[in-house]
């Protein structure tokens, strides 16, 4: 069963990622996700379930941002961490994400909550764990996707050139520790998530992302 659910992965990143992953681990998460979808309410859609990898392929990218969890209200979960898809209400993280990125850079927020445009220039907008159960954060924490996150981290540690990893929260930044080549940078904040009073605001994460990439010789991401 973890073939069935790897195969929804991009070719590129399934060859990339197979040293690193568990087969036992992936067989039981497959086990527990797909059975989800069949019996519960999950998001994102599976068809978007690796919206991100198709968006950034693996030798394009050069910036990771590491979030938690989907979000787990319907229609807002569409396989990019912190995003939403066209149309749909600017939930309060995004929001202030987009603060963040006005103070910073002087980029006026846009009306929508998309952020493909950021994974097309080679930005993975990554969750540590990648589905929710409906209406209940977290629900599919602790059966996997964990192990599947830290892989895909080790493996861009493994890259030739530099990536910058944006870990914002506590629960992001415990996987600091998997970056451990000198050539990649790693930018820690607290969660945007306006129930964290501090620590993001403040933090200037999109100067610092560019900073880092030019200094690499490798070319700026365009926020707006």
């Amino acid at each position: 069963m973890g073939e069935e659910l790897m195969a929804r992965l991009p070719e590129r990143w399934r060859a990339l990622l197979t040293g690193h992953l568990d087969p036992a681990v992936m067989g039981a998460l497959a086990e527990f996700v797909l059975g989800e979808y069949a019996t519960r309410v999950v998001y994102p859609p599976l068809a978007e379930l690796f919206a991100a990898f198709r968006l950034c392929p693996p030798e394009a990218t050069r910036v990771l941002i590491l979030g938690q969890d989907p979000y787990h209200r319907a229609g807002q979960a569409h396989g990019l961490s912190f995003s939403v898809p066209p149309g749909v209400p600017v939930p309060p993280s995004l929001r202030n994400v987009y603060r963040e990125l006005r103070d910073d850079l002087g980029v006026e927020p846009p009306a929508h909550g998309d952020l493909s445009g950021w994974a097309r220039q080679g930005v993975l907008l990554l969750n540590a764990v990648l589905t929710v159960r409906a209406g209940s954060p977290a629900s599919h924490a602790g059966h996997g996707w964990e192990r599947f996150s830290d892989a895909v981290i080790t493996a861009l540690d493994g890259f030739d050139h530099r990536v910058v990893f944006v870990l914002w929260g506590s629960y992001a930044r415990r996987k600091a520790v998997l970056v451990r080549h000198p050539r990649h940078v790693v930018l820690e904040a607290g969660h945007p998530s306006p129930m964290n009073p501090r620590g993001f605001l403040g933090s200037r994460p999109f100067s610092a992302v560019n900073a880092a990439l030019v200094d690499a010789d490798e070319p700026a991401v365009v926020w707006a």
